[in-house]
């Protein structure tokens, strides 16, 4: 009797081959979303900017309202997905904090 299936049903079909390669795909796998370097812009369909490898940027519309999304994503079938960690900002607010810019820097520099 065989030590395995794969001998069995190759002795049962009255197959020859020794392989144990399954099938081939010729077609390369899909391309991850946030494959770019970080700090370039991603091609998407929201605006979106890496940060680093799963740390996403992405300027969304949700409601009728715009929001800057800075949040970390993960992988899941091949798509990103977004996270918990994360932050959305209305733009005001991210308007907000871009004038704080010199602030936070100087406190960042003072630690």
């Amino acid at each position: 009797m065989p030590k395995n299936k794969k001998q069995a049903a190759a002795s049962a079909s009255g197959s020859s081959s020794d392989s144990d390669d399954g099938p081939v795909d010729r077609n390369p796998p899909p391309s991850k979303k946030a494959k770019a370097s970080s700090g370039a812009r991603t091609e998407d369909k929201e605006p979106t900017w890496v940060l680093q490898k799963n740390k996403l940027v992405k300027v969304r519309e949700f409601k009728g309202k715009t929001y800057v999304d800075i949040r970390e994503f993960y992988e899941k079938n091949g798509e990103l997905l977004p996270g918990k960690k994360g932050i959305s900002l209305p733009v005001d607010l991210w308007r907000k904090l871009l004038t704080l810019t010199d602030e936070i820097n100087d406190a960042i520099s003072a630690n």
